[in-house]
């Protein structure tokens, strides 16, 4: 089954540790009937930064590049079958559930959290997912 790489401008690629060198990852590969995202954090789309502020803020921009990934997969958060959450800190789950369920708009998905050290720091979250689009 060949594979398809999704991209989006308006998210940043992630999977880099110098900004200089090419990601070696993928935005997005729709593969059959699925579309599966790289993990995402709360960097900027154009300074591929992560965004001042708290959980709340870092995971709405972290919903917000999923959701524009998801986009140029021909997808929205309504194919979005499961999701992945790592938190840096736990502590921090009560805000973010409260982010995710105002995003999510009344949407269902299977979803993990947990609590871990996402890769870069100042990241507090870090999110990925898999769509269905048959």
């Amino acid at each position: 089954m060949p594979k398809t790489i999704i991209t989006s401008d308006a998210a940043p690629t992630t999977g880099f540790t110098d900004k200089a060198t090419p990601s070696p990852l993928a935005q997005a590969i729709r593969a059959g009937d699925f579309l599966y995202l790289s993990g995402q954090g709360p960097l900027d789309p154009i300074t591929k930064e992560v965004v001042a502020g708290d959980i709340r803020d870092q995971s709405r921009q972290t919903l917000a590049n999923l959701v524009s990934i998801l986009k140029a997969g021909g997808a929205s958060l309504e194919n979005v079958v499961n999701m992945r959450v790592c938190l840096r800190d736990t502590a921090d789950f009560p805000a973010f559930n409260e982010v995710f369920r105002e995003i999510m708009a009344g949407e269902k998905v299977t979803r993990t959290c947990i609590g871990g050290t996402p890769h870069r720091k100042g990241v507090m979250v870090e999110i990925d997912c898999v769509a269905y689009m048959g």
